[in-house]
């Protein structure tokens, strides 16, 4: 890794407001983005059920934008059983078909079928581990990795996480949707040093 590993701590909760500056890839001009970034980016997660959504939506996301996934979030919610794993694990045939006539959701067979799968082995490191959370933040021991946006899109970091759960099982968890996925969820914290949610202006 080379990015040097910090205490994990919550960022604070900063009151919306115009003058407020964000990490460049922001759309200011989609509300959904906006609140993903000041509330939900980069702060580190900890509940399973959280972990598994983000992991999920993750998933579709390759080779797309985050915000075509982000704009689709509450469409994929209920198309997969309130990103419940057990549920989405157990799904067959008859669900795969039902997915696919969702154009609420993307409608990739190979990708729903990766998230069945995904989802069983989700379950699985949950049994081994005892929670999905403790099995993530075991790469980095728990701690929260510091690393201002630029543009790079893999790290040692995320190979590691991305080979492990491929040797599991999971599919499209290549190295970039893994990065992409921890900075999501916290493990790093990629706010840019032009964002107001910047680990070096926390305080």
């Amino acid at each position: 890794m080379t990015s040097q590993g910090r205490p994990k701590r919550a960022l604070p909760k900063l009151k919306r407001a115009d003058t407020m500056n964000r990490c460049r890839w922001v759309n200011v001009e989609n509300p959904l983005y906006v609140s993903y970034h000041d509330e939900e980016w980069g702060r580190p997660l900890h509940d399973d059920c959280k972990l598994y959504e983000m992991l999920l939506l993750e998933c579709f996301q390759a080779g797309l934008s985050w915000e075509c996934i982000l704009n689709k979030r509450e469409h994929f919610r209920k198309a997969f059983s309130d990103f419940d794993p057990a549920a989405v694990a157990a799904y067959g045939e008859a669900d795969v078909r039902r997915l696919m006539a969702d154009k609420g959701i993307i409608r990739n067979r190979a990708k729903i079928m990766a998230g069945i799968a995904n989802s069983r082995v989700f379950l699985d490191i949950q049994q081994e581990w005892g929670s999905f959370d403790r099995y993530l933040w075991h790469f980095t021991k728990d701690a929260v990795v510091v690393e201002p946006y630029t543009e790079r899109t893999t790290s040692p970091l995320s190979d590691a996480v991305s080979a492990d759960l491929k040797r599991r099982g999971m599919k499209f968890v290549g190295s970039v949707t893994i990065y992409s996925y921890l900075q999501a969820v916290g493990v790093i914290n990629g706010h840019g040093q032009e964002c107001s949610l910047y680990e070096g202006e926390l305080g």
